[in-house]
């Protein structure tokens, strides 16, 4: 079976990949490709595609990797109505009840109770005087 992917090329820190067509037990950078059908710059978000020889091969059956997949719809080249997309992965925070915007108000870091402290001064003035008055 044939799979549509991308090789990585260029130098460190500042990938250029070819969107190429091999096998697809192969390894990427294995050498043995069977066509270069375009290449891709992800810093510039530059595409360049031979959208013959890629239509071609979707339609004797390479399968596309869901980057690829991704970059032919940007292209607006049609994929196979047998391609399913990969599902879309949910990340989940590890420790989510430790996270700042989880915490309740009372839990808050050290910012919040210094407010609260200064709220207290300033309604036991008003509380002590109707003390007094229960007390005479």
């Amino acid at each position: 079976m044939l799979a549509i992917r991308l090789q990585r090329n260029g130098r460190t820190h500042l990938p250029v990949y070819r969107i190429i067509v091999q096998e697809s037990q192969r390894h990427p950078l294995s050498g043995r490709i069977v066509a270069e059908v375009g290449n891709y710059n992800p810093h510039t978000k530059k595409v360049v595609l031979d959208k013959e020889k890629v239509e071609f091969y979707l339609k004797n059956g390479a399968q596309p990797s869901s980057r690829v997949a991704r970059i032919l719809k940007l292209e607006k080249i049609k994929l196979p109505d047998w391609f399913k997309e990969a599902p879309k992965k949910e990340s989940k925070a590890k420790h989510a009840d430790k996270l700042r915007k989880n915490q309740s108000k009372e839990e808050a870091p050290a910012e919040a109770p210094a407010e609260t402290t200064e709220a207290p001064a300033e309604e036991t003035p008003s509380e002590a005087p109707a003390e007094e008055a229960k007390e005479a």
